[in-house]
């Protein structure tokens, strides 16, 4: 699967100042990444069929990625990180949500989505979101973050989803605190989550 080019906001927080180290030895770009234009509403269903808004998120970080169950590496992958990262934190740092966004809401129904994020080694703490294709694109758009369906008739599933692939962090506010790319490695982002507090 191809991932979309980062976007010129997500260029321009990548290559931000570093700041003054903190006591955990994360990458202290890692704390200069954040952003006021990234979050916005959306309103979505959940792998429980619940009609969920970026209010319920609110008042604990969480982790935000786009992807989809029939995605080949990048999402599995993805997510693989992430739970190792959150299992390398630390008792007593609080860890973020994980709330994964499907870009392919004609075969990942709430039933579908429910099953594959049962997966070992997921983080355990996940939701799984879907919608129609406004409702998608409404979220995306407040991540700055695109998808587009590519047809593959040689293959299995029949067509891919293209789509951003940067793992965002969102603060308490539903603001952009971070971001990692997908080949951040687990131990990284765990120094950067435990650096900010969890």
């Amino acid at each position: 699967m191809r991932s979309t080019p980062l976007t010129a906001l997500a260029t321009a927080l990548l290559v931000a100042a570093c700041t003054p180290e903190t006591k955990v030895s994360a990458d202290p770009s890692c704390l200069t990444r954040s952003s006021d234009k990234i979050g916005g509403p959306f309103s979505l269903i959940s792998h429980k069929g619940e009609r969920i808004t970026e209010a319920n998120f609110r008042g604990r970080k969480t982790l935000v990625f786009f992807g989809f169950t029939y995605c080949p590496d990048v999402c599995p992958q993805t997510l693989y990180s992430l739970g190792s990262a959150l299992s390398m934190m630390p008792e007593g740092v609080p860890r973020p949500l994980t709330a994964l966004i499907s870009v392919d809401p004609e075969r990942d129904t709430p039933e579908a989505l429910g099953r594959y994020i049962a997966s070992t080694g997921f983080p355990s703490d996940i939701v799984a979101l879907t919608g129609d294709q406004n409702e998608l694109k409404t979220a995306a758009a407040g991540f700055a973050a695109s998808f587009e369906r590519v047809e593959d008739p040689d293959s299995q599933s029949g067509y891919l989803m293209n789509h951003t692939s940067i793992i965002y962090l969102m603060d308490e506010d539903w603001r952009l605190k971070t971001f990692f790319t997908p080949d951040a490695r687990p131990e990284d982002i765990a120094r950067c989550l435990q650096a900010m507090g969890g």
